[in-house]
């Protein structure tokens, strides 16, 4: 291929085709995604096998993805049943006390996300050397990639630090506005709650539910808390958070959000100034079909899932991270349940990864993180907003120390949005529409507790990173990268969002992926045969005969994961499930790369 020091390019993909069919849920996200990175379409694939993405030109050898929903024979046919076997149902559901189907195609959006890092992963490896010509994926993988964390939590040595059980927001106010509350901060909670009259003891009850959401999946606080907020106006409510320091966030409609959705791609790429990078190997290390990015080096200063999961990814591709911690450590290690003495949690996010502890607020501390950037690849950070060029640690500022670096953040809002709430997940799924598009027509709209946009966010963020190191490779010059819980929102809304444009509702059908009682548990039929398999009582039967009876009528069903612990033993994903080193659970890459 043509020296990438030379190639006169502005997007990573930019004189670059692709073929792409398979499932329209995946293959559509896919094929969106390398359009915006340069690709052209040169239309649907007219050789080979379904669910086959193909990426060539510019000199690289064709690059090729693999894209199903499961293994042949599994049952996995669609985005309901990989939901259903997944454990994504499972815990989307805690809060309702019953596994819930998310009405939005999560699970087909996630795998597209993969295949497109696979793809420029494998461009990257070219660039490099040597890199795969093939991979494969599913959405399988990428169910159980959503639910790592839960899993991890499932299988620790000790239990939950706080209780699994129905509940949690969104908040309703007297006029009958649904709203999201958060903080971070347990005094700002408390003022909050004193500023509306709740009772003590609740307000006491409900902080560790509502602090621990974001790991359980649910928030089985006092009740008196939803009765105090209907009690007021919004006016009211919105006062006491800015007295109290809290924040809330009324949920958005998607036909609102549409109307100002602004088109944007959900990540942007910007050359960074300076000469063209170094030439030479940085490094001894090479990469290879199975990691490509062997020989690499990300710097991570990553807090809670975003950022955390993004060098994960890339260090399952072959990257050595290395996390940048705060003076005594990322204080979720020892979030529980924990593994060994470590938090699952964090072990299913951070393993393998290096850590250095660096106070960035000291001087000397910073000078020592720029003298690591100048031998490193990618810089990775969530930090608040404006906090990197508060201490010269953003994009320009270290490209003149490293003009090759490739500098990512993984946001909020990607200074999108004018009136932006905190940038968090379920703030983020309020304010997008996430909360509607996620919950079937006749159901009150209520953003999932399951942490949807912090793992896509993550997704972007990877992805994000790889299209910057290619367009590295093909221009010579370092790279910004920005991606945000808001781009992660428009491509998960994004189907919604066009019905809305079309005129037609918005969310699904009333009952969409509503999973089905038996007598020892449940079952979900595939999207196709749901009308069909309602029609039918299977409260009586186990569910392995109800699967087996929906079959001999031609439908698809499958069972219900609701032990996540159960996935351990599932024969339909042997090989993607291990243990680490500390015992605890472990996803494995969600990619097969030759």
């Amino acid at each position: 291929m043509a020296s990438p020091a030379t190639t006169q390019t502005v997007r990573p993909l930019d004189t670059l085709g692709f073929h792409a069919s398979g499932p329209p849920q995946i293959t559509d996200v896919v094929a969106e995604h390398l359009r915006l990175l340069g690709a052209r379409s040169d239309g649907p694939a007219d050789d080979g096998p379904p669910g086959r993405v193909t990426l060539r030109g510019a000199g690289f050898d064709p690059a090729h993805a693999s894209v199903t929903w499961a293994q042949p024979g599994s049952g996995l046919v669609d985005e309901a049943t990989v939901q259903a076997a997944t454990g994504m149902m499972a815990v989307h559901g805690r809060r309702d006390g019953s596994p819930r189907g998310l009405a939005a195609d999560y699970a087909a959006t996630a795998t597209a996300v993969l295949t497109v890092q696979g793809l420029l992963a494998g461009l990257v490896g070219q660039a490099r050397g040597t890199g795969p010509s093939h991979f494969t994926t599913g959405a399988d993988r990428a169910g159980l990639l959503a639910v790592s964390q839960y899993l991890a939590a499932a299988g620790a040595d000790e239990g939950e630090a706080a209780e699994l059980a129905p509940g949690g927001p969104p908040f309703t106010s007297a006029e009958g506005v649904l709203f999201e509350l958060e903080t971070l901060d347990p005094g700002a909670w408390a003022a909050f709650w004193r500023a509306l009259g709740a009772p003590a003891d609740a307000m006491r009850a409900g902080w560790r539910p509502f602090q621990f959401r974001y790991a359980t999946a649910c928030a089985p606080f006092p009740r008196a808390l939803h009765s105090v907020t209907r009690a007021h106006p919004l006016p009211r409510i919105r006062q006491a958070a800015v007295l109290s320091g809290a924040e809330v966030c009324v949920l958005r409609t998607l036909a609102e959000r549409a109307l100002e959705a602004d088109g944007a791609a959900p990540w942007s790429l910007r050359p960074l100034p300076g000469g063209p990078a170094p030439s030479g190997p940085r490094t001894t290390a090479s990469p290879s079909a199975g990691r490509p990015l062997a020989g690499l080096t990300v710097l991570e200063a990553g807090r809670r899932v975003q950022a955390p999961l993004a060098a994960h990814l890339l260090g399952l591709l072959g990257a050595e991270v290395i996390r940048i911690e705060p003076p005594g450590g990322d204080p979720l290690r020892g979030m529980p349940p924990a593994c060994s003495g470590i938090s699952a949690r964090w072990l299913a996010l951070n393993r393998g990864k290096k850590a250095v502890e660096v106070d960035i607020k000291a001087e000397a501390d910073r000078r020592r993180l720029r003298e690591m950037a100048t031998e490193a690849d990618v810089f990775l950070h969530n930090w608040a907003p404006g906090r990197a060029a508060e201490f010269a640690l953003d994009a320009d500022d270290l490209a003149r120390v490293n003009p090759a670096l490739v500098h990512a953040y993984t946001s909020g809002w990607a200074d999108r949005l004018q009136d932006a709430p905190m940038g968090t997940d379920f703030m983020a799924q309020a304010r997008t529409g996430v909360g509607e598009a996620v919950r079937p027509e006749g159901e009150p709209p209520a953003p999932s507790l399951m942490t949807l946009l912090d793992v896509l966010g993550g997704l972007h963020g990877a992805e994000a990173v790889l299209a910057g190191l290619l367009l590295r490779e093909r221009t010579g010059h370092g790279v910004r990268v920005d991606s945000s819980l808001l781009g992660a929102a428009e491509t998960l809304t994004a189907p919604a969002l066009r019905r809305v444009a079309r005129g037609e509702a918005a969310r699904r059908p009333a009952g969409f992926r509503h999973p089905l009682p038996t007598a020892d548990g449940w079952l979900a039929p595939a999207d196709e045969s749901a009308g069909a398999a309602a029609a039918y009582d299977l409260r009586d039967l186990s569910t392995s005969d109800a699967v087996a009876q929906l079959s001999s009528h031609g439908l698809s069903a499958t069972a219900v994961t609701t032990d996540l612990r159960d996935l351990h033993h599932d024969a339909r994903f042997a090989g993607s499930i291990g243990r680490d080193a500390h015992g605890a659970p472990a996803v494995t890459a969600p990619w097969s790369l030759v």
